[in-house]
């Protein structure tokens, strides 16, 4: 084992943590960076890691994990140079550690689980407890999120009564179709399917096909 091995993975990330902080002060593209700017970026690596989660190598995976990482080393950086509310890829990872101790007591305190079910008790529980401003169910969903993604997100928590509706047999209007499609991706979310998922691949299916015929 090399001696920068040996080193370990906390030396690692703050090598690479350094290495941001250098590239921010130094780089004059980089400088000029907002948190704005970076989220078409953000955006196109994490689909980059989905993609080499359902289909790519180890080395993929590895590689995008990597480019992700470094998006949070970006975003971290930029504003730690905030006047008035700075912080740090520190104190990014303090407040990581503490939520994930906190939403864990069956690891780090004395609670018990022993089915992943109890797990959720817990991480619920804990969950609320930490967003009691929250005055609706909804709050703190992201609506950047893929549409179908979206919506399995919503229907998990609206109440049953204001839940998917009963789609027109065969629509004939866009807000039919989306009837329809919020109908598809609640029966997805009852059998325990990801509908995003399901869409993607069956759209590589598709790619697959095509580029087949082209050949």
């Amino acid at each position: 084992m090399s001696e920068k091995d040996a080193a370990g993975p906390a030396d690692a990330l703050r090598e690479v943590a350094d290495t941001m902080r250098a590239v921010r002060e130094k780089c004059v593209w980089s400088q000029q960076i907002t948190h704005r700017d970076l989220v078409p970026y953000l955006i196109e690596e994490s689909h980059e890691v989905i993609d080499a989660v359902e289909s790519g190598t180890r080395d993929d995976l590895r590689e995008e994990l990597g480019d992700l990482l470094w998006q949070v080393l970006f975003h971290s950086a930029i504003a730690a140079q905030d006047p008035e509310q700075p912080f740090d890829i520190d104190d990014v990872a303090r407040g990581l550690n503490e939520k994930m101790v906190r939403r864990h007591p069956h690891v780090f305190a004395g609670a018990v689980a022993h089915t992943p079910e109890e797990v959720l008790v817990h991480w619920n529980a804990a969950k609320a407890a930490e967003k009691r401003t929250r005055r609706s169910v909804l709050d703190g969903i992201p609506r950047g999120m893929p549409a179908l993604a979206l919506a399995q997100k919503m229907l998990g928590r609206v109440p049953g009564e204001v839940a998917a509706p009963t789609p027109s047999a065969s629509p004939a209007s866009e807000a039919e179709l989306g009837d329809a499609l919020l109908a598809l991706v609640a029966r997805a979310r009852e059998s325990g399917w990801d509908a995003e998922r399901a869409l993607r691949e069956r759209l590589r299916a598709l790619e697959d096909e095509a580029r087949a015929a082209e050949a």
